[in-house]
């Protein structure tokens, strides 16, 4: 199957130049120190170089590394001990560094500040309960938490502050770090967990709490790189160091998420500041027209390939289970287990098999495409009335012929309904492909919600939405067509 899908990819995807991948994870901050990267690589080598903006989890774009997909991602120390690298309970700076050369990996000298965790309130509530320091918290036990999806299940994050500080609280939900915010400016919650340079500190006057067990680690913000990275790039990278402090990194991302300004732009500013020498961002804004064709290309190609693989392994599986009653409810089993997988989880189990973007989408797609158009396939066949079959026999067809003759044109409607099913499915999913670098209508989805605009979240969503409509559109005058004419008569009477 992997073989399958890469060989699809090659078919599909233009070949590039060699080039340097730098990534960057969903949040503002993390863009803004991809764009510095890349500019500042960009201007110190004369290799082409790219940023792939917004991946995942820190899971992802590590993995992603390991696997030679990307060669730089901004990184904090205290993330790479104490979630990335948890189970090796690294206690020291030289131990990180050793454990990531183990794999194959490097990291440049602090950029200039730490980026730590913190639990932050509404000042207004903080006061009303009297709340100064985390330990503070024990004797409000119903309080809401509104915390990072992925803090939830670091080594450092919810259940070991709640172990650390003994806190009762039960009523934990998960959330976008960026929504987190909203969700407690509106009340829907009453702590977060914070990174100490978001401006929205300082946006909504928040109270961070006092960590009094000094239970959180320094996020020193570093440069992960692979270790076959080019020389000069590295020393571009290195020459970061020291770039920012933590006031000037909570103002530009401010300036990014507030002020609207361009992290490409801003990170410029950075490097030339830096650097002596002027640098522009030379990353070309496309139009609102030329940006939609893009994605919706993206997006085609994504659904397309997935969808045309999954017809053609559904149908054969799908007559095979209606074939063989005995082993057809396992099949359909089989299948169904495959729609069960999460499908994030599926996107970040398929990173170190084919790595980020087209593929593992594809993948991923393929997968749970699968279980409508097998079920379907089944279904069609085996409610076939008696009467028909027996006739056909009657008239010496084989069994091919009977199959190709009479079985599937009759089953036609239903194999169609799941063929639709799974198109209008795969053209959802793939918009969680943008995590992993796939593009398509996801990515404008994913950027809109990191800075709250309403416009780019509408970007990516009506178009999706739309190509839905259209596709179930096309579906319904297919099965028109491929429905024999003795069919449709008698739908219509009826």
């Amino acid at each position: 199957m992997r073989i399958f899908l890469c060989l699809l990819a090659m078919l599909f995807a233009t070949p590039a130049a060699a080039e340097i991948t730098v990534a960057s994870k969903v949040f503002t901050e993390n863009v803004i120190l991809g764009e510095m990267a890349r500019l500042a690589i960009a201007q110190g080598t004369d290799e082409p170089v790219r940023h792939r903006q917004e991946l995942g989890g820190t899971r992802v774009v590590f993995d992603a590394a390991i696997a030679g997909e990307v060669d730089v991602y901004p990184a904090y120390t205290g993330t790479l001990r104490y979630q990335t690298l948890a189970s090796e309970r690294i206690e020291s700076h030289g131990d990180l560094v050793a454990a990531l050369a183990s794999r194959g990996l490097r990291i440049t000298e602090p950029i200039g500040f730490s980026n730590n965790y913190a639990i932050a309130m509404m000042p207004e509530r903080a006061a009303e309960l009297g709340v100064r320091t985390v330990s503070d918290l024990k004797d409000h036990p119903d309080l809401i938490w509104g915390v990072e999806n992925e803090f939830l299940d670091r080594a450092d994050g919810w259940r070991a502050l709640k172990a650390a500080y003994g806190l009762p609280h039960g009523n934990v939900r998960g959330l976008l770090h960026d929504l987190g915010y909203r969700a407690l400016a509106s009340g829907e919650t009453d702590l977060i967990d914070a990174y100490t340079t978001d401006p929205q500190i300082a946006q909504h006057d928040l109270v961070l709490l006092e960590d009094d067990l000094e239970h959180f680690p320094t996020y020193d913000a570093v440069y992960l790189y692979r270790d076959d990275l080019p020389s000069a790039a590295v020393s571009a990278l290195e020459g970061l160091a020291g770039a920012l402090d933590e006031a000037a990194m909570q103002e530009i991302n401010g300036r990014a998420q507030f002020g609207g300004e361009d992290e490409g732009v801003l990170a410029a500013e950075v490097v030339s500041r830096v650097t002596g020498t002027a640098v522009e961002d030379d990353s070309a804004e496309a139009g609102l027209a030329a940006r939609i064709w893009a994605r919706t290309l993206e997006h085609l190609a994504l659904v397309g390939i997935a969808l045309g693989a999954a017809i053609l392994i559904a149908l054969p599986v799908g007559i095979l289970a209606a074939r063989l009653p005995r082993f057809g409810n396992l099949i359909l089993g089989a299948v169904g287990i495959l729609q069960t997988i999460p499908s994030l989880a599926l996107f970040v189990i398929l990173i170190p098999l084919l790595g980020i973007g087209f593929v593992p989408t594809i993948a991923a797609l393929f997968v749970y495409s699968l279980l409508p158009i097998v079920r379907n396939v089944h279904s069609g066949l085996t409610n076939i009335p008696a009467a028909l079959l027996d006739s056909a026999d009657a008239l010496g067809l084989s069994r091919r012929a009977r199959l190709r003759r009479v079985e599937l044109p009759l089953a036609a409607p239903t194999i169609m309904a799941g063929i639709k099913t799974a198109a209008v499915i795969a053209v959802g999913l793939a918009t969680l492909g943008a995590i992993i670098g796939a593009g398509g209508y996801g990515q404008p989805i994913l950027t809109g919600i990191r800075l709250a605009s309403t416009p780019l979240i509408l970007e990516g969503a009506i178009p999706a939405a739309a190509l839905a409509l259209v596709i179930q559109g096309l579906f319904d005058a297919a099965e028109r067509w491929v429905t024999p004419r003795g069919l449709r008569l008698k739908q219509a009477r009826s």
